[in-house]
């Protein structure tokens, strides 16, 4: 008789097999917990810069309709615009009437007083963009009314004037240094208003880790930065009435050039 050997019935994997097996799947797990934390921190990224987006188009729209309304603010001064730094911050004001609004109460005229401007907030330590309105305009047209925040983290806000020719960084004399001092050679951003506006917005690009302090979230990401011109329709009219304007029209279409 031939005698085969006995055989296990069921045959098992071995101690290798095992470990070979087990390093696969952490790798596999460990690959998929890496892209996934990707896909999330790249959809928090997009959900942020876009909420950033929408905010400067929103704040960029409001300047523009405003702008494109402007009509002059008082009797000795038409149009304000001035240069202000505060620290390293572009914070530049801007203060003029507008048409675009609709009054709601009596006493309220079809125009109101606009000033734009940086405020920061104490508890978070960045600046907001702030408009602030009054549908009552008096003899102190730089005061009063009430204010709104347009949009927050705002890292600069620059305003440059165009009268024709130049741009310049100032418009007006809101100090009176020039008061009584008119000659041939004044610039024209001192009186008057100019035919158009250009803008510029520096916003926070969202939000980063709470643990970093607002000057390393500074130098880390750099601002985005947005920027339109916004042309006085008006303009012309007013310098017009006061026989100080040679273009005809209001609307006109003469391209303004950009530096």
């Amino acid at each position: 008789m031939n005698v085969q050997p006995s055989r296990p019935r069921f045959a098992g994997f071995t101690l290798i097999e095992l470990s070979i097996s087990a390093a696969l799947m952490a790798m596999i797990l460990v690959s998929a917990y890496l892209c996934l934390s990707a896909g999330v921190s790249s959809q928090r990224l997009v959900e942020s810069r876009a909420g950033v987006v929408q905010s400067a188009r929103i704040a960029m729209a409001l300047m523009s309709a405003d702008l494109r309304c402007a009509c002059p603010l008082s009797k000795n001064s038409a149009f304000l615009g001035m240069k202000r730094t505060v620290g390293e911050v572009q914070a530049d004001n801007l203060d003029f009437a507008t048409h675009n609004f609709t009054p709601r109460r009596a006493r309220e005229a079809d125009w109101c007083e606009v000033s734009y401007f940086l405020d920061k907030d104490r508890a978070s330590g960045q600046f907001s963009l702030w408009r602030r309105r009054d549908a009552t305009p008096d003899d102190e047209p730089l005061s009063g009314g009430s204010r709104e925040e347009i949009v927050p983290g705002v890292r600069g806000l620059k305003f440059e004037y165009y009268d024709g020719f130049d741009w310049y960084d100032e418009w007006g004399d809101p100090e009176g240094r020039h008061k009584g001092q008119t000659s041939s050679l004044d610039p024209a951003n001192l009186s008057g208003m100019p035919e158009a506006v250009r803008i510029t917005l520096w916003l926070d690009p969202g939000s980063r880790p709470a643990k970093e302090t607002s000057a390393e979230k500074d130098s880390a990401v750099p601002p985005l930065v947005f920027q339109t011109v916004a042309r006085l329709n008006l303009a012309a009219i007013s310098q017009g009435a006061s026989g100080g304007s040679t273009t005809s029209g209001a609307g006109a279409s003469q391209p303004v050039p950009m530096q």
